[in-house]
């Protein structure tokens, strides 16, 4: 297999399916399209039919979302438990992980991620009103499904996967989930998706490779 990814410190739709890949334990190339470039967005419509990175290349099969990758991960390695294995936990790990591939627009747009970046901005209303959703969400599913363990459903997950950006931002933007109603819960979520093994391999090749300001 082959996982075309853009360049790490930015690309946080690369990372998701990079770290469900890595989660599967299976062997992979990785392609790593330089972005924010003159020709990156030649390359980039060399490998990808939608002229956007993630793509997974798996023989002849080409697939070109983060999420169609990581839900044909979950499906190839069932053995690495990629969804919870309750129904019920499982749709709603999938609904958490579709509303931040479909949802907070503004807060993706007003605070793209950067790992090599640390900075309080201010915040519009519309993004403040993101985070307390995401506080709000992931506080009930800690709450309902993740006793078990340091994750949104106990173990980690494809959810977790989508949700390790969103933590790299509120680090790099000085967000204070206290501020947006955290009783601890949130907080202690967000750390725990940025010391697993597999998010801080990427942030060292990330801030190792990142490109010259």
């Amino acid at each position: 297999m082959e996982l075309v990814i853009g360049t790490k410190v930015w690309s946080s739709w690369s990372m998701r399916p990079w770290l469900a890949l890595k989660r599967t334990g299976a062997p992979f190339t990785e392609t790593l399209v330089p972005l924010r470039q003159a020709t990156s967005s030649q390359a980039v419509k060399a490998a990808s039919p939608s002229g956007l990175v993630p793509v997974l290349k798996d023989g002849a099969l080409t697939i070109w979302d983060s999420l169609a990758i990581c839900e044909y991960l979950a499906e190839k390695f069932p053995e690495a438990k990629l969804w919870p294995a309750d129904p019920a936990a499982r749709a709603i790990a999938r609904s958490a992980t579709a509303e931040m591939h479909s949802g907070f627009a503004s807060l993706r747009g007003e605070c793209s991620m950067d790992l090599s970046m640390q900075k309080v901005v201010e915040l519009s209303e519309a993004t403040q009103e993101n985070i307390r959703r995401i506080v709000h969400l992931w506080t009930e599913l800690r709450r309902d499904y993740g006793r078990s363990g340091l994750f949104l459903f106990g173990e980690w997950s494809i959810a977790d996967a989508f949700y390790t950006p969103v933590a790299t931002r509120f680090r790099s933007y000085g967000v204070r989930l206290s501020d947006y109603g955290d009783m601890g819960a949130a907080g202690r979520y967000a750390e725990a998706l940025l010391e697993t093994p597999e998010y801080l391999e990427w942030e060292k090749a990330a801030l190792a490779d990142r490109p010259a300001a």
